[in-house]
């Protein structure tokens, strides 16, 4: 019997995770960082046609009138509410607009990014494990909890004290005084609440992820 794809629905929010192979550090300096968060916030556009290369290529002034250009004329194929880039893995939080929208954008900033690394390291072969992971949230307040769980990851992974120290996800965007539309429409907390929500967790999520580091390691030993 053939093994159904899964499709993913317009309209519905998706949790996309997708890691290094074998745990290769892929993001090791501002530069790749930018180069991703660059491809996150263009690809998400039906109209982003040009080559990353090239985009890179063009004058801080030229690159933001593109990208106003954009975001005037061009339809989304996927809305960003949250991300965070860890230096081996990506967490998204997706809301699929167009037909395979996610699978398009996903295709995108990972080729990209791959073909941007690989010359800049000068290596060859795949970046990523393969398709990325992706998991349907069902409820606002399923949803709320993920945000949390994708700012918390930098200081679960004790890369920095606090969420807002790490410059590579939507968390300073979200306690922002002035946050965008998106989210004070999916979050329905000021930035103080939406902060002291995450916080409270912090310490929590940190010992559930050395308690999983221990199991593993009893299991393999």
């Amino acid at each position: 019997m053939p093994i159904r794809k899964n499709v993913l629905v317009n309209g519905c929010y998706y949790h996309i995770y997708v890691r290094s192979i074998a745990g290769f550090v892929v993001f090791n300096n501002s530069y790749e960082y930018k180069a991703m968060l660059d491809l996150i916030n263009l690809c998400k556009y039906v109209d982003f046609q040009m080559k990353y290369s090239r985009y890179k290529t063009l004058k801080s002034e030229s690159q933001t009138s593109y990208l106003k250009v954009l975001e005037g004329d061009s339809k989304k194929s996927v809305d960003v509410i949250s991300y965070c880039l860890m230096p081996t893995h990506v967490h998204l939080l997706l809301k699929q607009n167009t037909n395979n929208g996610i699978s398009n954008f996903m295709n995108r900033i990972l080729s990209s990014y791959s073909k941007n690394f690989n010359i800049i390291h000068k290596r060859n072969g795949p970046l990523w494990t393969s398709r990325f992971k992706n998991v349907k949230i069902d409820n606002d307040e399923q949803l709320l909890h993920l945000t949390r769980y994708i700012h918390l990851n930098p200081t679960s992974k004790e890369l920095v004290e606090k969420p807002e120290y790490w410059r590579y996800s939507s968390y300073n965007t979200y306690i922002s005084k002035e946050r965008c539309a998106m989210n004070s429409e999916i979050i329905n907390m000021n930035s103080d609440e939406y902060r002291n929500f995450v916080e409270d967790r912090k310490q929590y999520q940190r010992q559930l992820l050395v308690m999983k580091s221990l199991l593993i390691e009893s299991y393999t030993s």
